[in-house]
């Protein structure tokens, strides 16, 4: 053993996998009596051990994990993309959890973090159940949560306020001169899909339009969903001339329905998303979106997380993010793409 030990020979001691060895190394979950076989055959064999190895005594890993409902979500990329690289800075790893948005697997992301594989959570969850409350309130870490919590949730909190971002939406399609708005939601049991819902129904109601439930459709988070509900609205409400979607993806999925049913794009229907996602300005033709300012929050929770690892004892703190519309062409037309419109216009606001 001229090069000294290795993760094969500490398996071979320890009477463990070359995988457990690995898992315990690099600080990832793993059986309590399989951490003290491994560091003791380690010991044992005069194995120098890394940063992470060495965090398994000092309870520090220098990792943060992130969980998100959909990695493939460019609103979740956004934030990824601004979080890894100032953990980074800070010399942290980032280990990223994608859940699905199953409360069950949220929840077991919480649990674990007894299990000091990382240091600190940024956390982005659909839905906040009581289980959530009661994991949060237990935690054994610091944790920052990317949306809406319930007052009085001791957690630092960053949230979009999607309801201002939904008005401005609602003021623009109406400014012009759209009438027959329908609103292609997400699950109403979500904090987006609640939130969202009741914005467009203040909205209508502010602008003197009456609620048509007809105009209302509640599907899911994604394209093809966001198609089916769009599908199933032109085929029972023809006459609708606007779509307020609660997300880009359902907004794409709308555009692919419109496009094969022969409805131009804006003439015929207009259509306005939400987060302002990279697809939104690639689409044809390009989306006009509210953004929820996705990249924003990504950096606000990283140095809310930081403040706290670094043993800030300050009270919770609660950073809401303003939205902005940005107008393209599936409102404004061909040649109009891209200019801004200012937050802030709507009457309530309350982050989600």
């Amino acid at each position: 053993m001229g090069d000294g030990p290795t993760i094969n020979t500490i398996a071979e001691r320890a009477g463990v996998s070359i995988a457990s060895v690995s898992r315990v190394l690099n600080g990832l979950p793993t059986r309590q009596e399989t951490v003290r076989k491994v560091m003791a055959a380690a010991d044992e064999l005069g194995y120098v051990r890394n940063a992470v190895a060495r965090s398994l005594k000092s309870r520090r890993t220098n990792q943060v994990a992130f969980a998100m409902a959909d990695v493939g979500n460019p609103a979740y990329l956004a934030m990824l993309r601004q979080i890894q690289p100032v953990l980074k800075a800070a010399g942290y790893r980032l280990v990223l959890h994608s859940t699905d948005a199953v409360v069950a697997d949220e929840i077991d992301v919480l649990h674990s973090l007894g299990e000091r594989y990382v240091d600190g959570l940024i956390m982005s969850p659909l839905r906040v159940t009581g289980a959530h409350l009661e994991m949060l309130a237990a935690a054994r870490a610091p944790v920052v949560i990317i949306g809406s919590v319930p007052e009085g949730t001791r957690v630092d909190n960053v949230r979009a306020d999607s309801r201002t971002g939904v008005r401005l939406a609602v003021d623009h399609l109406y400014s012009l001169g759209r009438r027959r708005i329908a609103l292609i939601n997400g699950p109403l049991d979500t904090v987006p899909g609640a939130a969202r819902g009741a914005a467009y129904r203040e909205a209508l109601e502010d602008l003197g339009l009456p609620c048509d439930e007809s105009l209302v459709r509640i599907g899911d988070f994604y394209r093809p969903e966001g198609g089916r509900a769009v599908a199933d609205l032109l085929a029972r409400v023809p006459d609708v001339d606007a779509l307020m979607c609660a997300n880009d993806l359902i907004a794409l999925g709308a555009l692919d329905v419109l496009r094969a049913a022969g409805r131009r794009v804006p003439d015929d229907v207009a259509v306005v998303g939400m987060d302002d996602t990279d697809l939104a300005a690639a689409s044809w033709p390009s989306l006009s979106s509210v953004s929820l300012g996705s990249a924003e929050r990504g950096t606000v929770a990283a140095e809310l997380l930081l403040e706290r690892l670094k043993g800030g004892e300050h009270e919770p703190r609660r950073v809401t993010v303003p939205p902005h519309l940005v107008v393209r062409a599936s409102t404004a037309g061909a040649g109009h793409d891209g200019s801004q419109g200012a937050g802030g216009a709507g009457k309530k606001g309350a982050g989600s």
